[in-house]
């Protein structure tokens, strides 16, 4: 990867933090693919689709501070705090630093 993922991933989490709707959906790939496990189960893909399921998540959910951080392959695993309790999302990037898929859980 020419980027550096870990950075990516808390650019994503700051995004997400100043409920900048925008720059959230700018960070996805054009076929990328959210899989939410956190209250119900849900598969989100398309750019329409991505719009409207972030602007429930930014008005239901959102986030506080970062609770912790890995690499991965092809991405990064963040865990942080919502209103949910403590979140873990996988961000998987595409070459170019964007994200190609993503899979939301509370944490156990």
């Amino acid at each position: 990867m020419t980027f550096d993922p870990m950075a990516a991933a808390i650019d994503w989490l700051d995004a997400y933090r100043e409920e900048d709707l925008d720059l959230i959906i700018a960070m996805y790939a054009d076929d990328a693919t959210v899989h939410c496990n956190c209250v119900d189960s849900k598969i989100v893909s398309g750019a329409n689709k991505l719009r409207h399921y972030w602007m429930i998540r930014l008005r239901d959910h959102p986030a506080s501070e970062l609770l912790d951080l890995n690499p991965m392959e092809n991405g990064a695993l963040i865990s942080f705090a919502t209103r949910l309790g403590a979140m873990n999302t996988l961000l998987s990037f595409d070459s170019s630093g964007r994200i190609v898929e993503q899979n939301f859980e509370l944490s156990k």
